[in-house]
Formats: C-alpha cells, structure tokens, sequence
C-alpha cells in the first residue's frame, strides 16, 4: 500500500539526513567508489595482479547465484541475497580478508527467446538493454562488486570457454578402475594397441570410421543418443528431467509434456554418481539440500539379474532378488528397446482376454498403449492409481531359477528412468505388483513366510505381505534353495549363484539418469560439433573457438500444437544453410572437408556450470583459467578438502539443477588436471524469500496493491472489498515494489537496512513498506549523534567517554562483530541500535574515541552514510579498508548480573553479584540474604540447586 515518506511533512534543517541528502551521498560514492577501483581484489598473478600485501592476506571469494536480466527489472525481493553478500563481504575486507566479489549474468535461455517471437527483437538486443537496467539497479545499492571481473555468459569471449570445456567433456571417458575421467584418446590406444577388445569379435582396424564412433559413443562424457526423452510441443524443444515439474507440464511456460524418441545429446553425469554422493560429506551446505541432492542420485544396492526371452534377454535390477523364486510376470516400461523386438506378430494360444485389451495383435496393444502412456508425467504414471493399466505384449520370459515362463507386460508405473526399464514382478511381496496382479488375473507366489498369521496362499489375502524380517519359503530348485533363510543371506546366496551361471550380477543402481544436454532453440551456446559424410562426429579445435550464433532471418523455434505429441522438433540454426553447411581443415591430417554443423544449442544451464572460474581470471584468452590464480582462490585448504568457493548465496530451488551440473563440470575439470578443486562451492547459503501480500478482488484476480485502503482491519480497492493473502513478490501479481521506489524515498543505505534487519537470512519474510521508516530514523540519529543538522559541521570531540558508554560500545563491537561474521545480520542491526539508542539518550557531543568505532560498526551495512561520515571525521582513505574495531574484553563482561533466589519456586530475592562468582560463593550469599532467612522462618534446608551466576533455588525440609 502506499506511504509517504514521514520525514517531507516535518521541517528540515539545512543538514538534515533526508532522502535528498542520501541520494546524493550515494551517488558520490559510488561514483567514487568505481573510479578509484575500491573494490578491485587483486590475484596472485596475471593481468589483475594487485599488491602482493593484499594477496597474503587470507583470501574470500563470496558468490551469488547467477541473476537473469529480465525485462521487468527488480523488485525489492532479489536484491535479498546480494545486499546480504555484500554486507559480509565488507565485514570480511574490515577483518582483513583479500576479497574477491562480483556479479555477472546468465543471460541465454527462454525468456528472452520467447520475448523475441513476441515482437521480433532479436534476443541479444532486448537481453542487454535488460542487463543495463539491472546493472543501474544493483549499482544504485552500493553493492561492492569488483567489475572488472563482470561478465555475461552471452559475451563470445565467455561462451567460448563453454564450447572449450564440452569439447573436453566429449573427448574424455571415464575410467571405472581409476575411477577418474580421462583423455579419449588414451581409450582409443587401448583399443589399436589390443589392451582393450573393441566390442564384438573384430579388431579395432577392422572398423570403420563410423563403427569406432558408435563405439566411442558408448563411453564419452558427452555423446549423442537416440532415447526417450521429455518432448515439448508448446515450447519446440525438450526438456532435461530437472525441468518439468511434477504434473508433466513444463517448469517455463506450463506446456505438456510428453515422451518421445530424439537423438540428443547427453552428459554422462551418471559416471560420478558415487563421488557426487560421497563428497557432499565434505560440504558445507544446508543438510536440506544435500538430502534432495542423495534423494535425487538415488543410491540402491541390488541384483540384475537376466530373463531370456528367445534369442534376447531382459535385465531387471532388483533389491530383492531374494525373492526371486516369486516373480511370476514381468513389467517393462512402454518405452522400453526391446518391445519391439519381443512383440510376436499374433496373440499366443490361450491369451487371456484381460491381458489383450480387447485388441487384435499385440502390435496394435502395445502401440495404443503406447500412446495413452506418452501423454501422462513421470508423477502421474508413478501415483498410486486405483486402476491398473497395463497390456500383455504377447512374449513370454524365463524366470531364471524356477524356470517356468512368465507373461511380460508393459505398464506405465514402469519407467525407463530408473534401473533397467524392467521389472520382475513379484505380487505377493510388493503392493503395487499385487493390484496389477489382481487387475489382470496373473498369478501369485509367496516366498516369504508372513509372520501375521495370514497363511501362505496369495488368492487369500487383501494385500501383499512385505518384510526384510521373515524367513524365505517356497524358493529352492535342484541347485539351490533358500528355504528358512533370512533376507540378508538369502540376498548374498542368490546374487552369488547367479554371478556362478552369468545370468546376473551384485550391482549398485542409481535413480540419477544421464543430463540431457540438447535444446531445440537459437538463443543458446552453438555446439562446438561438426558431422562427416559418414555423420562421424568432430570436435572443433580450440583455434576455431568461439563458433558464434549466425544471424538467421527466422530465430523463434518453431512450436506445434501443445497437445499433439506426434511432432518432431525443427531447430531455428537449421534454416540457416550457409552456416550449417561448411568446408572445414579440423587439423587432423584429412585436410579441407565438407562438414555438418550441429543445430542444437546448449541448454540455459551450460554458462553457469563453470562461472565461478571465470571470475577469477575474466580476461584470460589463452586458457580456460591461469592455475596459481586457481588454486589460490579455489585450491583445496584446511577444512575445504575438495576446495571451492568459500561462501555461495543463492535460492534453494537450484538443488538438483544447476548445483549438480555445476559439480558434475568441476570434477570433470579436477580429473582432467585443469583445476585444482574438485567442487564449485565449498560453503552453500539459502536465503529466504521476501514474500508479499497479495490483494485478490471477488473474483480472485489480484489488484495493485499499492491502491489498496485499509480501514479498521478491511481492505478495499476503489471501493471493494478485496481478500489479502500472503504470497511471492511479482507482476503478475500486481505487488511488486522495486527498489527504485524505496531509494528514492528513503535511500539505498535504508533499503539495505531493513532488508538486513526483517529476520534472519534463511527465512522467508513479509515486506512491509511503512516499517521502512525504522531503519531511516535509525540513520537519521545516527547522523544527528555526529554532524549538526543545522551548520553541518562534525559535533564529536576528544573528551574521554564515561565507563557506560564505553560498556555500550565494546558490547556492540563484541556482539555486531561476531553476527557479521556468522550471517546474523538482524541481530547485528539490533545491537548497533541499541548503542545508537544509548548515545542519543546520554545527549551532548559524542567522543571521537566512539563515534569513529560507531561509523566503523555501521561500515557494512550501510556504507554510503558511513563513508560520508568517515571523510567528515578527517579521515583520507575509504571506509572499506579500515580495520574493523575491536572490543575490549574488560568492557564485554558486565560488572553485576542479577541472580534469582527461589523457595519453593517463587522468587524471595535478587542478588546483584560479580559474573564470575563460584557455585559455593553464591549459596552462601543467597542463604544468608535477610529476604530469604525470613521466608525460611527457621525451617530445614532439604537441598540447595545452584546455576551460577543467575539461579539459586532453596528446597526447605
């Protein structure tokens, strides 16, 4: 709702701290600020190297998640997260920190591009203007960024480090014996020299060009495959797993989305499954966000085990291949490779009429099913349903250790997403296998005795009977039997005799699937590939980096109807034929060729999987990053075993997106000896979210809240009534406010007050505008306590405090101080406010010896007003690099503390007593005090409970 400033109404002395005055020492400053190079941090070496003094120091390097330059600008909300970086970041350069802290921005992906098709901007221009808007923003709060480092990840000179680092990624494997990533080419030698056999019975040079591809293919950590993946009509493109939310709709745009067979590029992350899972130990991230990231890898320990199907076989894993014995039907996921070949052309004699879904072949079953599954999300095909679907593909399996043939289904509660696409059904043991059981008339088996008297017959039961207690029964055949054993041996029996007869296999699954790496649109990196005659493809050498988006007359995607799943992809850079279609000398040998462009581009998430590096050597074109530079501010170091960024801010809906791709990129880059970190970021901080109220009229559509009345607890909007509802700050729902607005009413050193003192960093919190005006008039007696309002001069002088004053001080240095340095920046406030509070009361001129600490103290979060004070206090050089002031542990401590006496529970008497007395001392003192011996009245003392120095609690007899 609107609010005017308080401060126009009243009269203003000529040097007053008014919003005008604000304004205009921020701008000074800043301006200062950016021509002196305050903020510069200097490296060890390279074009930024700095003085060698600064360097010593120990080192910071503070991070901000990546911001999008939209078109909409800021609200009050974003900024949260970079004022609370800032504000360490300041404390850490007063404690002698050599602090590295930038801001760029990532600037490919969808919005612009969909802008784009909206009103024929080409992306580049509406996508810089934005980040223009958003640098003047940000400027304006006085943030403390070092830009010379600042970059965006649509600049050439950035995106070609990208392509550089997919061509590392696609000419590495990795090395499951030495469990590291390494060059292709060492693959390759194996292969020509024998030490590996290429796959099949011939030689490696007996291959051609096109067949080692395909071989290669299948151990890159970047390759293209043909594979289901997450098609989005609506938006022209697929989709990584990360990106559709949990009803199958896209996250950007709320499209269908449907499963389709493409061949995409992809990123081998599942190779580093175990050490993404391992190394979060070595984290030091909110334990919220490493479970979502364990969850999401999916770490299960299991069997594959093989069931022949004719001349084929389908491999489950399963983690309870102890109840092998009773699976007596398969499930394969509708996407699955080898339905196709399974399918017989007719029913088999017998057919129940169930399994068949009233169809003729099992081809036409399985392709309507097909198509009925393609059209549901992941979530919704995994719900528990209350009806089963499934059709019967007309194949039959061998159970492996009974040997009896087992029907095989498909059904969409299967999914190629996890494990094999296959399962072995075992419906007396497992809920959802014993619906589908019952739906289609299949039968069951019990393995495992149930202990709750319920019988060893399935027909009888109400549902499956689930255990890992009970003992195994109905599971032997003439060369094994696990009869009467527990689960745990009997899963260690079987696994290792069918490791014996090579029909499977103790192995580790993961949920993780491999990161599709393709999107169907222009405003993205190129690919660095080229294709042959022989669609071989090639990595560009580093020498042809960076390949650059062409110009092409059409750049929107081309979108289909958002409901027809029977669409195929058709990429913008395709329409370009001069630059798709080129003759090219590689440098491999061959000479000039005629070559193929990849017309795919990188998803949004490719230039933020390495930026952190970036900053660190920002005009480096030679290589990727200088490695003392590296390893300096990056480097592994007590505490931080795998190295990284040592503060990292940013929201917590980036847990399984970008802070995953960004691992998988650095260990990458750790294996292959191109940096010394094994990790991006050492320490991860999620900030809350400012929230807004929201203000819906009757018919639930939001109005500007700004227009909203409030009388006696109702609100109104032009003469309504509407509902408020606490939500996210936006547009869209009309209730945003920017930091523009707050600026120029109150000041930017205000904004970043209040945003700092709403509560703790990590919690979400209500805006609320007319509170802004606490944290003004805090500014306002902070200006008052130093400069005269009416001639301007600086009142302080060099008279000595009295011991209170110094009390207050030294206890806001101590606990101000202490709050910085952990990210308690409310509580900071709280306590430089209380001392502000302190020296306003005690009135009169205040001493240089505190109102210099006082300014000192203030530096961080507001550091326009206490630069200005600092220069009128006589000081020469910036604020920024004063030390920040220490406290005296003599002036910490407080001279008394009030102990509480109890009888009985009830308060008797007060002690005023010395902090440091001992437990005897203070009985003692308690016990003799006249208020207590008279509530006494001469009866016994049963036991005496002390608390130094703040309870005594007397139990009479």
């Amino acid at each position: 709702m609107s609010e005017t400033n308080p401060a126009a109404a009243e009269p203003v002395a000529p040097h007053r701290y008014t919003a005008t005055l604000a304004a205009d020492i921020e701008a000074r400053w800043q301006d200062f600020w950016d021509a002196d190079g305050t903020y510069a941090a200097p490296n060890p070496s390279g074009d930024l190297a700095g003085d060698p003094a600064v360097v010593a120091r120990p080192k910071k390097f503070i991070m901000d998640m990546f911001p999008y330059p939209s078109g909409a600008g800021l609200h009050v909300g974003h900024p949260l997260g970079y004022i609370a970086t800032d504000v360490f970041a300041r404390h850490q350069r007063m404690t002698g920190h050599n602090v590295l802290h930038t801001l760029g921005f990532d600037a490919f992906g969808l919005p612009a591009e969909q802008y784009a098709v909206q009103t024929g901007t080409h992306p580049r221009v509406s996508t810089e203007a934005n980040m223009e808007n958003m640098k003047a923003q940000l400027r304006r709060l006085g943030l403390g960024h070092d830009r010379r480092r600042s970059f965006a990840t649509i600049d050439p000179d950035y995106y070609k480090w990208t392509q550089w680092i997919f061509v590392q990624i696609f000419n590495s494997w990795y090395d499951t014996e030495a469990k590291k990533a390494r060059p292709i080419s060492e693959l390759v030698a194996q292969f020509e020299s024998g030490e590996r056999q290429a796959p099949g019975t011939r030689a490696w040079s007996e291959l051609s060009a096109a067949e080692r591809s395909d071989v290669l293919g299948g151990y890159r950590l970047a390759y293209a495959s043909d594979a289901p993946v997450n098609w989005c009509p609506g938006l022209g493109t697929v989709l990584a797993n990360e990106e559709v939310t949990g009803d199958g709709r896209s996250e950007r745009g709320n499209f269908p989305v449907f499963k389709a067979k493409l061949r995409q590029w992809n990123m081998r992350i599942t190779a580093y499954a175990d050490r993404l899972l391992d190394d979060l130990d070595a984290l030091d991230w909110p334990e919220a966000i490493k479970l979502q990231q364990r969850n999401w890898i999916g770490r299960s320990e299991g069997a594959r085990v093989d069931f022949a199907v004719g001349d084929d076989a389908i491999t489950v894993f399963t983690t309870r291949q102890d109840t092998l014995f009773g699976a007596t039907y398969m499930v394969l996921a509708p996407e699955h490779e080898l339905v196709d070949t399974i399918v017989p052309a007719a029913w088999p004699e017998g057919t129940h009429e169930v399994w068949t879904g009233g169809h003729a072949t099992p081809a036409e079953a399985v392709a309507k099913y097909r198509a009925f599954a393609a059209s549901k999300s992941d979530v919704e095909r995994q719900a528990d349903a209350k009806e089963k679907t499934g059709v019967f593909t007309g194949a039959y399996a061998v159970n492996p250790v009974s040997g009896a043939k087992v029907p095989v289904f498909i059904a969409d509660y299967v999914l190629m997403g996890y494990g094999t696409g296959a399962i072995m059904a075992v419906p007396a043991h497992d809920t959802r296998d014993f619906a589908f059981a019952r739906a289609f008339e299949l039968p069951m088996r019990c393995v495992v005795e149930p202990s709750d008297g319920r019988g060893t017959d399935p027909t009888t039961w109400d549902d499956a009977f689930a255990s890992y207690e009970a003992k195994l029964v109905n599971s032997a055949n003439e060369e094994i039997s696990l009869d009467g054993l527990g689960v745990t041996d009997a899963k260690a029996k079987i696994t290792e005799w069918l490791a014996e007869r090579g029909i499977g296999e103790g192995t580790v699954n993961f949920r993780l699937r491999d990161w599709l790496f393709s999107r169907q649109r222009y405003w993205g990196e190129p690919f660095p590939i080229v294709y042959d005659e022989d669609g071989v493809a090639h990595s560009l050498p580093a020498s042809m980096l960076p390949l650059e988006l062409p110009e092409v007359e059409d750049y929107s995607p081309r979108t289909f109807d958002p409901d027809d799943a029977d669409t195929s992809p058709e990429t913008p850079l395709s329409r370009n034929e001069d630059w798709v279609n080129v003759t090219l000398d590689l440098g491999d040998g061959r000479g000039p060729r005629a070559y193929r462009r990849e017309t795919n581009t990188m998803p949004n998430w490719a230039g933020s999987c390495w930026y952190e590096l970036r900053y660190l050597d920002p005009h480096n074109s030679e290589k990727l990053v200088d490695p003392e530079i590296e390893q300096y501010w990056m480097g592994p170091r007590e505490g931080q075993p795998h190295g990284g960024v040592d503060l990292y801010v940013g929201g917590a809906e980036h847990a399984v997106l970008h802070l995953l791709y960004a691992r998988f990129w650095s260990k990458v880059l750790f294996d292959l000896g191109h940096v010394s970190s094994a990790e991006p970021f050492h320490k991860l901080y999620n900030q809350g979210m400012i929230q807004a109220y929201v203000y819906r009229d009757a018919r639930g559509f939001p109005v500007p809240a700004a227009e909203v009345e409030e009388r006696d607890g109702t609100f109104f909007f032009e003469g309504e009534p509407v509902k408020r509802e606490l939500g996210k700050m936006g547009k869209s729902l009309k209730n945003a406010v920017t930091p523009d607005e707050i600026c120029a009413e109150y000041g930017a050193d205000t904004l970043r007050l209040y945003e700092m003192a709403m509560g703790p960093l990590d919690v979400s919190r209500p805006w609320d505008t007319r509170a802004v005006v606490g944290q003004y008039r805090l500014l306002q007696r902070l200006w008052r306590n130093i400069v005269d309002e009416t001639t301007g001069e600086v009142t302080v002088t060099d008279a000595e405090p009295d011991e209170a004053t110094l009390r207050a001080l030294h206890k806001a240095i101590d606990g101000a101080g202490g709050d910085l340095a952990e990210m308690r920046f409310n509580t900071a406030i709280a306590k430089i406010t209380e001392l502000n509070n302190h020296l306003t009361k005690a009135g009169g001129p205040l001493p240089r010896s505190v109102a210099e600490p006082l300014v000192l103290l203030v530096a961080p979060l507001a550091p326009h007003i206490a630069e200005e004070l600092w220069r009128r206090l006589g000081h020469q050089e910036s604020v920024v690099h004063q030390d920040f002031p220490v406290a005296d542990p003599a002036y910490v401590v407080d001279e008394t503390v009030t102990c509480v006496v109890q009888i009985k529970g009830k308060v008797k008497a007060r002690l005023e007593i010395p902090p440091t007395i001992s437990d005897e001392e203070l009985e003692k003192l308690a016990l003799a005090d006249e208020a207590v011996v008279a509530a006494l009245g001469g009866a016994g003392i049963r036991k005496v409970i002390v608390r130094a120095p703040k309870l005594v609690n007397i139990v009479p007899a």
